[in-house]
């Protein structure tokens, strides 16, 4: 077994830094798997959501007729049951993994690491060919925080297997 490098002070702030980032990002993640649960499960069961944004949307466009923005989320809500329904059972299924893999990765598990980097690598890969159908900007920006995330998952993948504090 070869000698595990001593790590200057500098080195050890750096390293304590990136593992904060790493906790942070992993939580809201977490916290955002459990909001898709919990909105999938409202738009599976009720009308609600659709009904809230409805209502908001038919003010902005009485207020501006022209609104982009607005015409473009009304666009939006005239969707089938089925597509309701597929939508809501993929946003459960996306915030339940989500929910997995964040709880393993806190804990430490060695499965989680590779898993979650495989199963975000999907999400980007779909997130950007969704982009090139909506050119919804959102995508981009949520690939690109994906993408930090899957580095601070590799990185602490890698620190870990360094010190042997997997769990």
């Amino acid at each position: 077994m070869p000698d595990q490098p001593i790590e200057t002070p500098a080195v050890e702030r750096r390293e304590h830094k990136i593992y904060e980032v790493f906790v942070v990002a992993i939580v809201i993640k977490g916290i955002n798997a459990i909001l898709e649960i919990a909105l999938g499960t409202l738009l599976f069961f009720t009308d609600i959501v659709e009904d809230v944004v409805s209502g908001l949307v038919q003010k902005e466009i009485i207020e501006d007729p022209n609104s982009f923005v607005a015409n473009y989320i009304q666009s939006l809500l005239s969707t089938t049951p089925q597509v309701q329904t597929f939508g809501a059972l993929y946003i459960v299924t996306h915030g339940i993994v989500k929910v997995f893999l964040m709880a393993g990765l806190l804990r430490n598990k060695l499965w989680a690491f590779p898993a979650t980097m495989a199963v975000l690598a999907l999400f980007i890969t779909y997130q950007m060919v969704r982009y090139l159908n909506t050119h919804s900007i959102l995508l981009i920006f949520l690939s690109i925080f994906d993408a930090f995330v899957v580095w601070l998952v590799w990185h602490e993948y890698k620190r870990l297997q360094t010190t042997g504090k997997v769990g």
